[in-house]
C-alpha cells in the first residue's frame, strides 16, 4: 500500500485518508473516491489529497478484518460485520472467556497493521458483551500477513458457556445470629447461581454443629453443595470440613490466594461437588468463591492447582490506589437493534398491480425482503401492514416476524413509521428502517449498518449508499432519534431527521445500486426483470 498526497485527477479508486468538507456534504475518511468524487472536490478547488493507494498484494481494510475473524465461528461468539477496518466480537451467552495469550501475541506480531484486543483473561462475559475487537490499523493489510494471522486467531478466543447444574445449599447458625443474615444470604447466592445457568435445588438452615452438618451432607442430593456456615471455617479440620470428611467426603483445597475469599474451601463426596464458601459470599462484591464456581459453570476443571494459580489477579479487595472500576466500568454489549419493514403502502403506481406480491425467485416480494431482514444481526423484524386479512400478511406465514397494524397507513409513509417505532420492543438501541420495495437489499446491508453504528463515536445514523455513492436505504437510527421518528407527519419519510442532525451521519457503502432501487411501477419491474432475469 502506498500513502501520501497525489494530484485529485490521479484519485480515482483511491482511498481517501481524511476527511474532506465540501460545500453540501463531507467527504469521509476511508471512502474509495469515484470520479464524481474527484469531480466535487475539483470544483471546490482542492487539487490535491492525501490517499491510501492499494497494490495487488494489499487486502482492504474491511476484508482483511472479516477474513481473520472468520477463524473465531464455532467458538461460542458471534463476529460482527466489518466497518472501518474493524471486527467486533461478543459473547453468544453469558460465559467464561479462555484467552491464549500466547496466541494473541503470535497474531499482533505478524504485523503492525494487524491488531488484536481482548478482555483479560477468565473474564466472566454476560450474553452480547464484547470480548474482542480486531483492528486493521492503515486502510489495508498485506494478503501474507493476513493469511498468517488467521492460524493464531483459532486458538485466541474460546468462550466457556455457563451450564451450572442444580444446588444444594446449606446454612448454619450461631447462637444469636440474626435470622436476617442466612436470608440475605440464601437470596444473594440465589442470584450468583442464577448468573451461572443454575438453580438451588434446596435449602436447609441448621445449627452449627459438626453432627448436624454432617447429616445435612448425607442428605444432599444435588450435583453441586455449598456450604455457607455462620462462623468462618479457619482451617482444614474446622468444623465444615471435618464434617464434609466424616460424611464421607474429601477436601481437596482449604484457602485460596484471592482476597476477599480467602476462607474457601474445596472438596467431593461421590460424584457431588462440595464448596465451603466464604463469609464474603454474603456479599454481590466479586470474591474468590466467584472464580470457583465460574470455572466449575463454565465445565472447566477447579483443583488444587487450579486454586492456586489464582492469586495473579486476586487482589479484589478495593485500596486507595485501586480505582472502583468495578463499580463504574460499562460494559461493551452487541447492540439491540430492530428492523421495521413498512409495507402498508397502496402501490398506487402500479396500475392495480400489488408491488409487494410480485415474485422474486420463488416467493412474492415482501416474503423476499422480510427474509433477508430475519437472516441478519438484528434481533427483532417489525413488518408494518395496512390491514390484518390480506394476502401481504398471508406472504408471511410462519416467518419469525412482529406484524403491526398501522392506523395511520393513509397518512402515509410517516404514520406508517410512527406505528413501527410505537411498536420496538424495549431495550432498543436502535431501528434500521426498511423498505419493502427493495429486492435486492440483502442481510449483508443490515448486517453492517448495525456494525458501522456506534453512538459513542457519534456514528448514529448509518445510511446505506450505492456503491457509486447515491443516499439510498435501509437507514438505521440510534434510539436518540425515536422521538423525533415518532413525531414525523405526512409522506416524505424520515428525511426531515436526517437533514437536521447532519452531523450524526455517515454513508455506509454498500455493493451495486441495491441501496437505490425500488420497484414502484410496472415499467420499473421490466427494466429490473431483463436486467436480473427473475
Amino acid at each position: 500500500m502506498r500513502f501520501g498526497p497525489v494530484p485529485v485527477t490521479d484519485a480515482v479508486g483511491c482511498v481517501l485518508a481524511h476527511s474532506v468538507q465540501l460545500a453540501d456534504y463531507r467527504l469521509r475518511k476511508g471512502k474509495v473516491l469515484s470520479r464524481d468524487d474527484v469531480a466535487a472536490l475539483l470544483a471546490a478547488e482542492i487539487n490535491e489529497i492525501t490517499v491510501a493507494q492499494l497494490g495487488p498484494a494489499d487486502w482492504p481494510e474491511n476484508e482483511a478484518a472479516q477474513i481473520i475473524c472468520r477463524a473465531v465461528q464455532g467458538m461460542g461468539l458471534r463476529v460482527s460485520a466489518p466497518f472501518a477496518g474493524r471486527v467486533n466480537i461478543f459473547a453468544i451467552k453469558a460465559g467464561l472467556m479462555e484467552i491464549d495469550r500466547s496466541a494473541v501475541d503470535a497474531l499482533n506480531a505478524i504485523d503492525p497493521s494487524i491488531t488484536l484486543a481482548t478482555v483479560p483473561e477468565w473474564t466472566s462475559v454476560q450474553a452480547r458483551q464484547m470480548v474482542a475487537t480486531l483492528k486493521i490499523i492503515p486502510y489495508a493489510a498485506p494478503k501474507a500477513a493476513v493469511a498468517a494471522a488467521t492460524g493464531p486467531m483459532t486458538k485466541a478466543l474460546k468462550l466457556h458457556a455457563y451450564k451450572a447444574p442444580p444446588a444444594d445449599l446449606i446454612l448454619t447458625n450461631v447462637p444469636g445470629q440474626k435470622p436476617s443474615l442466612n436470608t440475605k444470604a440464601e437470596a444473594i447466592i440465589r442470584d450468583r447461581l442464577a448468573a451461572l445457568g443454575g438453580q438451588l435445588h434446596s435449602v436447609c438452615s441448621i445449627a452449627h454443629d459438626q453432627n448436624a452438618l454432617q447429616q445435612a451432607l448425607a442428605g444432599a442430593t444435588a450435583p453441586w453443595v455449598l456450604i455457607l456456615t455462620g462462623s468462618a471455617t479457619s482451617d482444614i479440620d474446622d468444623l465444615a470440613p471435618a464434617a464434609l470428611k466424616a460424611a464421607g467426603g474429601q477436601v481437596e483445597r482449604f484457602g485460596m490466594p484471592v482476597d476477599p475469599g480467602n476462607l474457601l474451601f474445596l472438596g467431593h463426596k461421590g460424584q457431588q461437588t462440595v464448596v465451603g464458601l466464604p463469609g464474603c459470599a454474603r456479599s454481590i462484591a466479586l470474591n474468590g468463591a466467584d472464580f470457583v464456581l465460574q470455572r466449575l459453570a463454565a465445565g472447566l476443571p477447579v483443583d488444587d492447582a487450579v486454586i492456586r494459580g489464582m492469586g495473579v489477579g486476586g487482589l479484589l479487595k478495593e485500596i486507595p490506589t485501586r480505582p472502583q472500576a468495578r463499580a463504574t466500568q460499562a460494559v461493551v454489549k452487541q447492540p439491540c437493534v430492530a428492523v421495521v419493514m413498512l409495507a402498508a403502502g397502496a402501490s398506487r403506481r402500479m396500475q392495480g398491480v400489488d408491488k409487494l406480491l410480485e415474485p422474486v425467485g420463488d416467493a412474492p416480494l415482501l416474503r423476499h425482503v422480510t427474509q433477508a431482514a430475519i437472516q441478519s444481526d438484528a434481533d427483532r423484524v417489525c413488518v408494518v401492514l395496512a390491514q390484518a386479512q390480506h394476502p401481504r400478511a398471508a406472504a408471511l406465514a410462519g416467518l419469525d416476524v412482529d406484524t403491526v397494524l398501522s392506523v395511520n397507513h393513509a397518512e402515509g409513509m410517516a404514520g406508517s413509521l410512527r406505528d413501527g417505532i410505537a411498536a420496538l420492543p424495549e431495550g432498543c438501541d436502535a431501528v434500521i428502517v426498511a423498505l419493502a420495495d427493495m429486492p435486492e437489499v440483502t442481510s449483508h446491508y443490515y448486517n453492517t449498518l448495525i456494525a458501522a453504528f456506534d453512538a459513542q463515536d457519534g456514528r448514529e445514523i448509518c445510511r446505506a449508499v450505492s456503491a457509486d455513492g447515491q443516499p439510498g436505504h435501509p437507514v438505521l437510527f440510534s434510539r436518540r432519534f425515536f422521538e423525533s421518528l415518532s413525531a414525523l407527519q405526512g409522506d416524505s419519510g424520515a428525511r426531515a431527521v436526517l437533514a437536521a442532525a447532519p452531523e450524526f451521519v455517515v454513508d455506509v457503502p454498500m455493493p451495486g445500486q441495491g441501496a437505490v432501487v425500488d420497484l414502484d411501477t410496472p415499467q420499473a419491474w421490466d427494466e429490473w426483470r431483463n436486467v436480473n432475469r427473475h
